[in-house]
């Protein structure tokens, strides 16, 4: 089968997802557009601001899009196109969509707050805390991921020994200066739209105008410094973009960064049909490779690597931790919760596509090498009949993929101090200044939890991705295993329908805590043989979270158990 055949069929399944299942998840929940979000009811304009279902859809996009559904499905291309394929589409339509969608609708129903509240209301106050806790520890590796990402798409091995501005800029040089650019750049869109009173429609012709004028400087000037100070400097921007009013850099970055990623999508779509009609690339990963590969077996190994780009639990801290906050009408809850997790299994099925045709160069002896961001713009570039890696379409798809990170790097960061407050407020302490212990209220001031996620996310961000991925995806997936359960136990308290999340949700579960599992005892097996490099800090990293993480993960399910079996005999 053709890319071109195989992206269609993916667009045409998708499509009916979301016309057919996801319409009738509207129906089965009773979204209801005459009622009030917290956005109108509790605006505050910091984290609770009402925004155009547009500027929406760009936010949740880029945030939950992330490095992702490009380092995700490339990875697990190692088992060949056909189980990735089949696992973007089911997964987005049945396990991803579901838990997106959701988890916006119940947060949108508890006043935008988080999976912890909406736990806490159907399982109790101590699994609340103890969900928190998990997800502090998904957040850290989030982080760390996504870190790693940006610094690579902004560093090359040439720039350890350059600093500041400099001409004719390799393609991650080019990167790193429109990123910064963009920043400047939704400051001023941000300013324009909420204090100045400008209308959508100009302000995203003068953002997009902005986009074309950073991509042309950073073509002709770009930003070279090493890895260890983008990874410092990074850690500062995150810190401040989690503390500022969201409409003033968080909701305008996005929305323009969109439309760098639409263009992104775009730009392979045409690269896909050019090549099957040129040929100037050929698709040669095969449909099927084994059942076992140099990153495991197919389950679980599988439904872990591909992530975000089938189901993601980061999803949900999104899409009840920012954009329940901003969301006007329960009517755009299916366009923005469902629809944008469907784009992202394009996304995918695309990055699936680019990985094939450069086949031969990334994937052998049944394993990945190199980097799949760079994979990525290699395959498409090749589409359109280039090789060069300082050319223009290479130098834009790694700016995509970095804005990609950036955004969920903004974010998560942002997430991060929501849980980081909620888990040392009491029941009747609405917000850190009401705390009655100075230790607490010092703990659940927002700057210490966001410098301490920060801190710890940036040092471990200087391990290596695969010391990190492998860990992240089981831990997101756990996450969103946990937040299926947590909906399905929340809807089940209101007399809806839930029917629907037995399956996915003990499929998560069952697929990433084996992956854990598998994780505790390889790291101890190598430890105990005394395998080159066993006693790196990077393996007991790996061990202490992976160890921490399954423990914390049966006890909510057996909660959640308990939970569910009280209601059945009730």
């Amino acid at each position: 089968m053709t890319p071109l055949l195989i992206v269609i069929a993916a667009i045409v399944v998708l499509f009916c997802g979301y016309v057919f299942y996801g319409s009738w998840l509207a129906k089965q929940w009773g979204i209801d557009p005459a009622k009030k979000t917290p956005a109108e009811e509790m605006r505050d304009g910091v984290d609770y601001v009402a925004a155009k279902p547009a500027v929406l859809m760009g936010h949740h996009f880029s945030s939950i899009a992330g490095a992702g559904p490009i380092n995700g499905p490339i990875q697990a291309a190692v088992f060949g196109w056909v189980p990735v394929f089949l696992w973007c589409l089911l997964g987005g339509i049945f396990f991803g969509g579901l838990q997106d969608f959701g988890s916006l609708f119940a947060s949108v129903r508890h006043d935008g707050k988080s999976v912890g509240e909406i736990i806490k209301d159907s399982m109790g106050n101590r699994s609340k805390k103890l969900f928190i806790i998990f997800t502090l520890l998904v957040l850290i590796l989030v982080i760390a991921s996504f870190v790693n990402v940006v610094a690579a798409t902004f560093f090359t091995a040439a720039d350890a020994h350059q600093f500041g501005i400099v001409t004719n800029p390799n393609g991650n040089q080019t990167t790193a200066m429109v990123s910064v650019l963009f920043i400047v750049l939704a400051i001023v869109y941000g300013i324009l739209t909420n204090r100045f009173g400008m209308k959508t429609l100009p302000a995203t012709i003068i953002g997009i105008c902005g986009i074309v004028i950073s991509i042309v400087i950073g073509l002709n000037f770009g930003l070279a410094l090493g890895r260890t100070a983008w990874i410092v400097l990074i850690g500062v921007y995150i810190t401040v973009a989690s503390l500022v009013p969201v409409w003033i850099l968080l909701q305008p970055r996005d929305y323009i960064s969109s439309f760098l990623l639409y263009f992104m999508m775009l730009l392979a779509l045409i690269g896909i049909v050019l090549s099957a009609i040129t040929g100037n690339a050929q698709f040669g990963l095969p449909a099927f490779t084994g059942w076992t590969t140099k990153i495991g077996t197919l389950f679980p190994a599988l439904f872990i690597t591909v992530a975000c780009g089938a189901c993601s639990g980061f999803h949900s801290l999104i899409a009840s931790g920012t954009t329940s906050k901003q969301l006007d009408s329960e009517k755009n809850a299916k366009a923005i919760g469902y629809g944008s997790m469907l784009i992202e299994s394009l996304l995918g099925v695309i990055s699936l596509i680019a990985v094939g045709v450069v086949s031969n160069e990334f994937i052998k002896d049944g394993g990945f090498t190199g980097a799949p961001p760079v994979a990525f713009a290699r395959g498409i570039s090749s589409m359109f009949g280039f090789s060069d890696n300082t050319n223009a379409i290479y130098a834009l798809l790694t700016l995509s993929v970095s804005v990609f990170a950036l955004t969920s790097l903004d974010t998560g960061t942002r997430l991060s101090r929501f849980m980081f407050t909620e888990l040392f407020l009491k029941e009747d302490e609405k917000n850190w200044q009401a705390a009655k212990s100075p230790v607490r209220k010092f703990l659940a001031f927002p700057l210490t939890g966001t410098i301490i996620m920060v801190v710890i996310g940036c040092v471990f961000g200087g391990l290596s991705l695969s010391q990190i991925w492998g860990l992240f995806g089981a831990a997101n997936q756990l996450l969103a295993g946990l937040a299926l359960m947590a909906v399905a136990a929340w809807l089940m308290n209101v007399g809806k329908n839930n029917k629907m999340f037995a399956i996915p949700t003990a499929f998560m579960l069952c697929a990433t805590i084996t992956q854990l599992v598998l994780t505790v005892r390889n790291k101890i097996a190598a430890m105990a043989a005394g395998a080159q490099g066993a006693f790196h800090w990077g393996n007991w990293f790996q061990l202490i979270f992976a160890s921490a993480m399954a423990v914390l993960a049966i006890v909510l399910i057996v909660e959640g158990l308990r939970t569910f079996m009280k209601h059945k005999k009730s």
